[in-house]
């Protein structure tokens, strides 16, 4: 986003919906696997008791390291039951026994939880101080008849006929309690796979509008960024949007370390909670650039309270409608919290991002390992929407947004022909649909063109510098 003397990267993994976004149809009637998760010190011990014979089980979670997009599960779990092996086929890591058979109803792994960056999705979150963060739903599993039908699935899982059961997990510290949903137990339980599981000491700080639980060893500034500005942006998007998924947040925060010419931060949402992670020696300090960073930040973030949770995308590859919307969200939002905030250069990254990955389908962007594209080009999007909106009422980003959220409520799902309708009804210009959906379905050699077009017909203010489109 911002041009630092260092390198800056933002991972915001917010696969979001409810079961969210990346899970089929849940089922929760009749059996269910069940799981128990235990730490023993350093070892971690994950028992599955399965709930009827298959010859392939699969983790409905099964997404990639981001940058290096392997894998993760099949490094850093190992199947300890004779005769079972975890593999990764198509776009899937399953379970299956060597001989083809059904595999044992009893199933027992032992696991090194790492703190894997996914790409678009929820790795584990580690802090200094040895406490570790589990998300629920990268236990669950669901049956498949054989590992050809597992090879054929698509990789996004959203409308298949594919039965997901939750499981019922079991978690087990020896060394002290599990915090999940705000309160410490002996042993929990969990049912939805859409939270995460805290083993440690890592303290938890109640206010009236903020739960968080906070590394110890993030850079004090940070901290103070997050209870002071996350109440403040939230409450801004109630006004504009009135009521999102949640009030009274949680937010845990883990610290990577000062890793030298590195500003890093990645995060992402689930129902009620925000789980974000720090690093590089680019946070260790408070300077204005910083802080306006971190405070994009939380301000994307939160915005999925609403675009994301409230209401969510159909399918993966409509993640522009919820991550773009966001961007635009927290820029906007930042401009009427802090007045010495500037958004030009944010808005200008987004262009520029967009220009260069639209030349291939940006509803595919995720095949590619591509994510930013949903990002950038959804902002683009938006910018030329809240145009529309300028023109049409005076009003904004907001404006635009409010009528698709309100209207949606209700089934929680805002599809891209919702979204596009919507603009189509305030500009009476179903062009500006049309050149969204080029973009979006088959790109072009020349995104800057396409982007200059959209600008020049809903009013965004901009100017063509040797074929770059410029923000004014």
């Amino acid at each position: 986003m911002r041009n630092l003397a260092i390198t800056t990267t933002f991972i915001l993994a917010t696969v979001l919906a409810g079961p969210a976004s990346a899970t089929a149809t849940q089922e929760t009637s009749g059996p269910v696997p069940e799981v128990t998760v235990e730490r023993d010190g350093d070892v971690w011990q994950v028992e599955y008791e399965l709930d009827r014979d298959a010859a392939v089980w699969a983790f409905i979670r099964s997404s990639l390291i981001y940058g290096s997009r392997e894998p993760w599960r099949p490094d850093d779990w190992v199947v300890t039951t004779p005769g079972v092996v975890l593999e990764r086929v198509g776009h899937l890591d399953i379970l299956r026994t060597v001989d083809g058979g059904p595999v044992p109803r009893r199933v027992s792994l032992r696991i090194t939880p790492r703190d894997h960056v996914l790409e678009a999705d929820y790795g584990p979150l580690v802090f200094t101080d040895g406490s570790t963060a589990l998300f629920t739903g990268a236990f669950e599993v669901f049956p498949l008849e054989s590992v050809e039908a597992a090879r054929a699935l698509p990789e996004d899982l959203n409308g298949s006929d594919v039965g997901v059961e939750n499981a019922r997990i079991t978690w087990r510290d020896r060394d002290g309690q599990v915090l999940i949903y705000g309160q410490r137990e002996t042993e929990a339980v969990t049912e939805d796979g859409t939270t995460y599981a805290l083993f440690g000491p890592a303290q938890m700080t109640q206010t009236e509008r903020l739960v968080t639980v906070v590394d110890q060893a993030l850079p004090e500034w940070v901290a103070a960024s997050i209870e002071s500005f996350a109440p403040a942006v939230a409450a801004y998007y109630a006004e504009r949007l009135g009521p999102g998924q949640t009030d009274r947040p949680t937010i845990m925060a883990a610290w990577r370390g000062p890793t030298p010419e590195l500003q890093s931060l990645s995060g992402s949402v689930l129902p009620g909670l925000i789980v974000m992670s720090f690093e590089g020696v680019g946070q260790v300090e408070a300077t204005p650039e910083c802080l306006a960073t971190t405070h994009w930040f939380i301000g994307h973030e939160s915005a999925h309270f609403w675009l994301g949770q409230t209401v969510r995308y159909e399918r993966t590859r409509d993640s522009w409608i919820t991550e773009g919307g966001a961007d635009l969200m927290a820029i906007r939002a930042l401009e009427a919290l802090d007045p010495a905030f500037v958004s030009r250069d944010d808005l200008q990254g987004e262009v520029d991002d967009c220009s260069g990955l639209a030349v291939l389908p940006v509803s595919e962007a995720g095949r590619r390992g591509e994510h930013r594209a949903y990002y950038a080009c959804g902002a683009v999007f938006a910018l030329a929407a809240e145009a529309v909106q300028r023109r049409a009422t005076g009003g904004d980003w907001f404006d635009f947004l409010r009528p698709l959220i309100d209207a949606n409520r209700e089934d929680g799902v805002l599809t891209r022909q919702e979204w596009l309708d919507h603009l189509t009804s305030i500009s009476r210009d179903p062009s500006l649909a049309s050149d969204i959906e080029l973009l979006l379905d088959r790109g072009t050699p020349d995104p800057s063109a396409v982007i200059a077009s959209l600008f020049e017909r809903t009013g965004v203010a901009y100017r063509l510098d040797e074929g770059r489109v410029r923000l004014d």
